[in-house]
């Protein structure tokens, strides 16, 4: 079997980073057009030795990339086309029809409650993606929460099959030697009590109500990973509040799948996830629509306490799979008595709890490789060797010419 994903962009993100965790341990040949420019995420994947076409579309109604992403998926010879993420499900569905490709699966990554992607739900949204969803052999769910808001849709039962994210526990496990290099690099007192944070920033996250709960304890520091359209308004949060000196915002933070992830800070001083994780003693997720919640299953791999809002990686799961995370309210003051509760507590780190083994990527694989083989018919070939830097350039060349 012979295998495409497409999906909308590579920047730094969920999505993003799990597709390369993906790539890294599918069995079968691969390739990944990304719609929008790459970036990130798409060097990684390409240094991995897997295939990545930039299609350059321009916006979401940029209908003359559609014919050129026909050509794509018609001259790749592909058995089976996954897509990722809202816009490339739309054109690549329709894109692998066209092509003749009938074994179309979609990854639902980012569906909340009231809205996908962090972008409001509204009925032109929701009925675009149920007529591109019958155009798919399979919608894959990343979390029974998901499943069932696709099924109150009316997306049918049978066409969709609950996959969860996986997480390559190691690559976020403690380490002391990062901490220290992290805070000495941020100017961090070695004792400080640190809060730490990873997202896109946008209104659904609710950063804001973090930044404005560290701010009510004296002398608690904040390190907030990720950009997104509400960076600029956070900015301006933290600057007019008294601990504008206390909180840093980061921006994009990578390196969850490298294996040096937690090596050395990325060029211009900003530390990767796993060293994020190390330096700090608490992790919070704020948002209160989340489709799984990757960050946390990350933070309780590094042994940190964990506070979250809602988390259906493990909000779904019996009580004691995951000791070191509390839910708490969505408001700021719960947040801040939260926070104050874990400083008093000290700079500690936990036992790795069940819920991490529960979701290693080997686990998500497998069941995603049962729908693989339900879609398509066949069985699955090996993976052929890794492509040598040459050899994947003029695979590229070749590629974006027909």
């Amino acid at each position: 079997m012979k295998a495409l994903h497409i999906i909308t962009g590579l920047g730094v993100g969920g999505a993003e980073q799990q597709l390369r965790l993906l790539l890294r341990h599918l069995p079968m040949p691969c390739d990944v057009v990304t719609l929008t420019d790459a970036g990130t995420v798409a060097e990684e994947i390409r240094a991995d030795g897997t295939r990545v076409v930039e299609l350059g579309m321009r916006g979401n109604r940029d209908l003359p990339a559609l014919p050129r992403l026909v050509g794509l998926v018609r001259a790749g010879g592909y058995d089976l086309v996954h897509t990722h993420l809202y816009r490339a499900c739309l054109y690549g569905r329709v894109a692998a029809r066209l092509a003749g490709v009938r074994a179309v699966v979609a990854t639902e990554h980012s569906l909340g409650e009231h809205s996908i992607e962090g972008r409001r739900l509204s009925p032109g949204i929701r009925s675009l993606y149920l007529a591109a969803e019958r155009l798919g052999s399979a919608t894959v769910a990343v979390s029974g929460t998901v499943a069932q808001r696709l099924q109150r849709w009316g997306v049918a039962p049978d066409r969709v099959h609950t996959v969860p994210n996986g997480i390559d526990a190691g690559r976020f496990r403690f380490d002391p030697r990062a901490r220290a290099r992290v805070r000495a690099q941020l100017g961090i007192p070695t004792g400080a009590f640190v809060v730490g944070a990873v997202g896109r920033l946008v209104p659904g996250k609710r950063f804001d109500t973090l930044v404005g709960a560290v701010a009510e304890l004296p002398d608690a520091r904040l390190l907030l990973a990720g950009d997104g359209p509400e960076r600029a308004a956070l900015e301006k949060r933290v600057a007019q509040c008294d601990a504008f000196d206390r909180i840093r915002l980061l921006g994009e933070c990578g390196g969850a799948v490298a294996p040096d992830a937690a090596v050395a800070p990325a060029d211009g001083g900003v530390p990767g996830i796993p060293e994020l994780l190390s330096a700090v003693d608490v992790f919070v997720s704020t948002s209160d629509d989340e489709s799984f919640g990757l960050s946390v299953l990350e933070a309780l791999a590094s042994g940190l306490p964990v506070l979250h809002v809602t988390c259906p990686a493990i909000d779904e799961l019996p009580p004691g799979e995951a000791p070191g995370a509390r839910r708490i309210g969505a408001g700021g003051t719960a947040l801040a008595a939260a926070l104050r509760e874990c400083r008093e507590a000290g700079n500690r780190r936990l036992p790795v709890p069940p819920v991490v083994a529960r979701y290693d990527i080997a686990t998500s694989v497998e069941r995603l490789l049962d729908v693989y083989e339900s879609v398509a018919g066949q069985p699955l070939r090996r993976r052929p060797p890794a492509l040598s830097p040459p050899e994947l350039a003029d695979h590229d060349r070749s590629l974006t010419a027909r």
